[in-house]
This record gives C-alpha cells, sequence and structure tokens, in this order.
C-alpha cells in the first residue's frame, strides 16, 4: 500500500521551514512556505516567503535604495510593519536564523549596506509575520496542517525568482512528497 500521508517525523524550530498541507484553501497559507525565524515556549514567529505583493519599496519607505525588491506578505500579523531577512552578520540587533542569514536589525546599517552590495539577492522583506502561540503550531504539525523540513540553505531563501517554492521545498523531502508536490490544489481537477 502507497502512503501519501501529509506527515513527517522533524520536530519545528528556527531555522526550519513549514510547508502547507496541499489542500489548504485559506488566504495566507494556501501552498506556503514559512520561515521558523524562532521558535521557543514562548510560541513561534515565521515568515511566509512565497506570498509576493505588487509594491515598490520606495513607496513604503522614499528613502530605501535603488535596487529592485520583491516584497512579500510575511502574515496576518502587523502588516502594517516591515520585516527583513538578509545576509549581513554586522547589523547591530539582527540575529542568526540559518548559516549566514539574519534576521532584523539596525534598518539604517541594512540600508547602508544593500546600496554598496553589488549582489541583489541579500536581503527580503516583508509586511507582516505569521505567529503562534505556545503548542500551537504542534498542534497544528499533529492534525497535518504543515510538514516541517529542514537542511534549507541561505540562497534558497533569499531568491525572489522562484514562483513554485512550494512545489520546489516539497519535491526536495523526496519520496512521496514528490508526487503531493504535483498534486492540484482542488483533488477534483485531477
Amino acid at each position: 500500500m502507497l502512503d501519501f500521508s501529509f506527515k513527517n517525523s522533524i520536530s519545528p524550530g528556527s531555522g526550519k521551514i513549514l510547508l502547507s498541507d496541499p489542500f489548504l484553501d485559506e488566504d495566507y497559507f494556501t501552498r506556503s512556505v514559512v520561515l521558523i525565524c524562532n521558535h521557543n515556549d514562548e510560541g513561534t514567529f515565521g515568515l511566509v516567503l512565497n506570498n509576493y505583493l505588487e509594491l515598490d519599496l520606495h513607496k513604503v519607505d522614499e528613502a530605501f535604495p535603488d535596487v529592485s525588491a520583491k516584497i512579500s506578505l510575511g502574515g496576518p500579523v502587523e502588516t502594517d510593519s516591515l520585516f527583513y531577512i538578509h545576509e549581513f552578520q554586522d547589523i547591530e540587533d539582527s540575529f542568526e536564523i540559518i548559516d549566514g542569514l539574519y534576521f532584523g536589525g539596525d534598518y539604517k546599517s541594512l540600508l547602508k549596506r544593500i546600496s554598496k552590495s553589488k549582489n541583489k539577492n541579500v536581503v527580503r522583506f516583508f509586511l507582516g509575520y505569521s505567529g503562534w502561540a505556545p503548542h500551537q503550531l504542534d498542534e497544528e504539525i499533529s492534525s497535518h496542517s504543515w510538514i516541517v523540513a529542514e537542511n534549507i540553505f541561505k540562497n534558497e531563501i533569499l531568491e525572489t525568482n522562484r514562483n513554485d517554492l512550494w512545489k520546489y521545498f516539497m519535491e526536495k523531502q523526496g519520496g512521496r512528497f514528490k508526487t503531493i508536490a504535483n498534486s492540484p490544489l482542488n483533488p477534483n481537477n485531477n
């Protein structure tokens, strides 16, 4: 018998990602990929990586350097606030999520570093974030709303030209997840 269950045994933690149930039809989390930035006894904080907005960063902040950067809807919490991840280890008050990838820090220092960088994939911006109360994410994982994936790399997170991020990470899990990655959102469309 083939096993197509949507579960795995990886526990959530900072620097891992969440992949939503393939049939979840919800405003913020349909086929979403969420980077877990912080996970502890107080709850979980993450950013949806693949919910891009058609928004010019210069309209959010006129001081933004003249570089092209996509902005994403990070989740349903504090959607009027700007959050960011980046590769600059020397930005004051930032913290490392995975090897070479940092969250937050001094915004003015970040803008200066972006202006000097020749690589365009050094930072990602998000309006809002995704948050879970203590044990809430564990309950959602137990009910098969999410699977947790690990072995994620900085360049995969900072890349914004991939339109199939959920499918990419699902296939990366191998086995039955490769088949699940190709399932239609509505099983009746098969």
